[in-house]
């Protein structure tokens, strides 16, 4: 492998590595129970890997599918298809994750500017909408005779009425501009930690506190559109408890099942590229000694990655 810079901590593997890795990766050809598949990654194509998983078992669900973009995923190209094909080949997998399922799960789909409108149009067929959050990508590339696109969405959906909403456990931290004080003296609504004023306030559906992981963060890897890991560990906070299973059928370099372990919950992931498989594998065995998510620190997300 070509020596990095001594800044750079972009976990990449070598061909042995990514062949040691990969060979740990779970494939299914008959059905599998809950204990088999918990705290898996599946290395097969997820719509037939689905068709092998038990009902029901599912508590939360996160899925990064490729959007409808032409991008190039470790030598497999996803090509862009026309709107009505895309929300097809959408439902085609996400009636197989529908079963998995339990009554009362959630599920959070991300998607960008173009992949937002098909989400709610497919997924309502299947379950409730509650909110769609919309989240900032400080990095995005200028466009000559366009916006620069520096924002995606990730669409809130559950099963039914009954479902886990943690909000004492994803408040934020924020500095307090007006520290106000009640009659008697003492603040009003808001603490003083290090010197700081702070308060805990409840997050919205609008979010400019994520970083997108680069070449100087130990959670970097080499996968095109991955996610950073407190952007989903936010999610799993929210809607799911300790030893909940979290499910991603895109799982790709394994950012869902990373912090899903980090937080004490189940996970399970299906890829079907042994690049991307391999370095979640190897990202899980790390995890197992260092349980650090940038940007959330003792239980607090701060406003910005530091």
């Amino acid at each position: 492998m070509k020596a990095k810079a001594p800044r750079n901590k972009t976990l990449s593997l070598s061909l042995e590595q990514e062949e040691h890795y990969a060979q740990k990766a779970l494939v299914l050809d008959t059905h599998a129970s809950l204990k088999k598949l918990s705290d898996k990654i599946i290395l097969q194509d997820t719509i037939e890997a689905m068709s092998f998983m038990a009902p029901s078992i599912v508590d939360l669900m996160i899925v990064d599918p490729p959007y409808n973009l032409t991008k190039n995923y470790a030598g497999s190209k996803f090509k862009k298809r026309d709107f009505e094909q895309y929300c097809k080949w959408f439902d085609s997998w996400l009636e197989k994750a529908d079963r998995l399922l339990k009554p009362n799960a959630s599920i959070y789909i991300c998607s960008d500017w173009q992949t937002s409108i098909a989400v709610p149009l497919v997924a309502q067929k299947y379950f409730v909408l509650r909110n769609r959050i919309s989240w900032e990508r400080e990095k995005g590339r200028s466009c000559a005779k366009n916006w620069k696109n520096c924002l995606e969405d990730i669409w809130f959906f559950t099963k039914s009425d009954d479902y886990v909403f943690n909000l004492e456990k994803v408040k934020m931290q924020r500095q307090v501009i007006a520290p106000y004080r009640a009659e008697n003296g003492k603040p009003k609504d808001w603490s003083e930690k290090n010197g700081k004023k702070i308060r805990l306030t409840a997050p919205s559906n609008c979010w400019t506190d994520i970083t997108i992981p680069f070449w100087s963060m130990s959670e970097n890897t080499e996968h095109p559109t991955q996610k950073p890991e407190k952007l989903m560990a936010k999610l799993i906070l929210a809607s799911s408890d300790e030893g909940d299973l979290v499910f991603d059928p895109f799982v790709g370099s394994g950012t869902t099942a990373v912090a899903a372990k980090k937080l004490g919950r189940r996970y399970l992931g299906i890829e079907r590229e042994p690049k991307y498989a391999a370095l979640a594998l190897k990202r899980l065995e790390l995890a197992q000694e260092d349980k650090r998510i940038q940007g959330y620190e003792d239980g607090i997300f701060k406003c910005r990655n530091t």
